[in-house]
């Protein structure tokens, strides 16, 4: 039987590093669905994003922070079958989870037909088979962007709310980007085509 190596810490009961990016609790920011509404109508431009089902927290952290970087005014989740806003999101967020803001909504469809009817958002989401490319679709204006949960992509209820379905190219031989990537490409083609007019 081998012997274990003597440790340091014998007797002291182990202890977390601390986390500098979580604040105190309470401190990350939260809309309502009508809050959402309303900044929609005060923003001509508004790009929203859509997370349907995402599951794992290391990816809605990232996405978090992507969204942070491209200047995304909200990321709207399901309350339910989706990862909420924990611990481990708000690190790996670094920053980002206490600068945008997350809606929880009960209904992702309703909430997918608010945005269209009542602010005048287009709803365009990313698909792996769909025929129209991410670079050839107008990303300007009032927008959400819907990206699927891990595996499953998006639920046919938020396919068919999405005003257009676009892919990105893969030219390698793996079939589909992580969800954090992703949202990564179509986010900042979004911010590209903002920044030079199309």
């Amino acid at each position: 039987m081998a012997k274990s190596r003597p440790s340091p810490r014998r007797g002291r009961a182990p202890q977390a590093r601390a986390n500098r990016h979580a604040g105190p609790p309470g401190a990350i920011p939260r809309l309502s669905e009508d809050d959402l509404l309303e900044m929609a109508a005060d923003a001509p431009d508004i790009l929203v994003l859509i997370l349907d089902g995402v599951q794992d927290p290391h990816n809605l952290g990232a996405c978090l922070r992507t969204a942070d970087a491209a200047g995304v005014s909200a990321v709207v989740i399901p309350k339910h079958h989706a990862v909420a806003v924990t611990e481990t999101v708000v690190r790996i967020a670094c920053g980002a989870a206490e600068s945008v803001p997350v809606v929880q909504v009960t209904n992702l469809a309703r909430c997918l037909d608010r945005l269209k009817d009542e602010a005048g958002l287009r709803v365009v989401g990313a698909a792996d088979e769909a025929d129209g490319g991410l670079h050839e679709t107008d990303l300007t204006g009032p927008l959400a962007f819907a990206m699927g949960a891990e595996g499953a992509g998006l639920r046919r209820l938020t396919r068919e709310k999405c005003d257009a379905l676009v892919s990105i190219p893969m030219l390698g031989e793996v079939e589909c980007l992580n969800v954090s990537n992703a949202t990564a490409v179509c986010l900042f083609e979004a911010v590209r085509q903002r920044l030079t007019g199309g």
